[in-house]
């Protein structure tokens, strides 16, 4: 019987390898509380771009193991592995890839004990409540209070809860009532690696989109700035010969009409 597990985990673990030597890259995910529903959800609108692969941790950190000698960095990646581990094989840019993951995401309202994701916090100005035991239960969460208009109203913004701090049953209970929804279901990307390099998800997060814009933008910037400059290089002694040669005709032509 022992046999037979340490062979289907042998067999589990060369189908991983196979995986991250196929594909071009491979991110690492946390499944901590995501539905299985939601998930099945994600596996399927991910099947064109990306695939999704669950493991035990132990299996998953031997097969990275197992591919050291051919990927360079995979220490880091498996130190960035936790919660509930799976992998997530692909041939598309990362970037592109987590975009899609984070489009697909969707609210939830907080439960205790949960890890709150990012900053929580509760903005000033009214709140749908009467006056009555809520201004005590906001008081204990530290939350300055005043009634204005019949309903208690915030003084000021207040942050709750600090990203990866736990959430607790009060602050749970008052984010219910408020309507607020903290909490995103989706796949938790930690990190993807292609060819050596690990992007982790401050990174992935970036709009490359909009990054290339701005690139683009700084180069017609520093372009310009040089042309004032006169400064001369193969980028700008074609358009400095144009600019000079403008020039000398704008002369030209005005000391023919002073002439005139």
């Amino acid at each position: 019987m022992n046999k037979k597990i340490n062979t289907k985990k042998k067999k589990e673990v060369e189908g991983i390898v196979s995986y991250i030597k196929k594909y071009k890259a491979f991110g690492i995910l946390d499944l901590e509380n995501m539905p299985s529903a939601q998930l099945q959800k994600m596996r399927s609108q991910l099947k064109p771009n990306a695939l999704i692969s669950m493991s035990k941790k132990r299996l998953i950190k031997i097969a990275l193991n197992n591919v050291k000698a051919d990927k360079q960095n995979i220490d880091a990646v498996i130190e960035s592995i936790k919660g509930m581990p799976a992998l997530l094989f692909t041939d598309d840019n990362p970037f592109k890839v987590y975009r899609l993951i984070n489009k697909s995401k969707s609210a939830a309202p907080a439960k205790p004990g949960q890890t709150s994701p990012n900053d929580i916090t509760i903005p000033a100005g009214p709140t749908p409540f009467a006056p009555g035991p809520i201004i005590s239960e906001l008081g204990q969460l530290g939350i300055k209070t005043e009634v204005k208009e019949g309903k208690v109203a915030l003084k000021e913004d207040k942050l709750l809860v600090k990203e990866n701090q736990v959430i607790s049953d009060k602050v749970a209970s008052l984010l219910s009532k408020l309507g607020i929804e903290p909490m995103e279901i989706g796949l938790n990307v930690i990190a993807i690696y292609e060819n050596g390099t690990i992007y982790k998800k401050d990174v992935l997060a970036i709009d490359d989109i909009k990054v290339m814009a701005d690139l683009k933008q700084i180069s017609w910037d520093a372009l310009a700035l040089a042309l004032e400059l006169c400064y001369i290089d193969k980028d700008t002694i074609n358009l400095l010969i144009l600019k000079a040669h403008l020039h000398a005709n704008a002369l030209s032509l005005k000391a023919n009409i002073n002439g005139g």
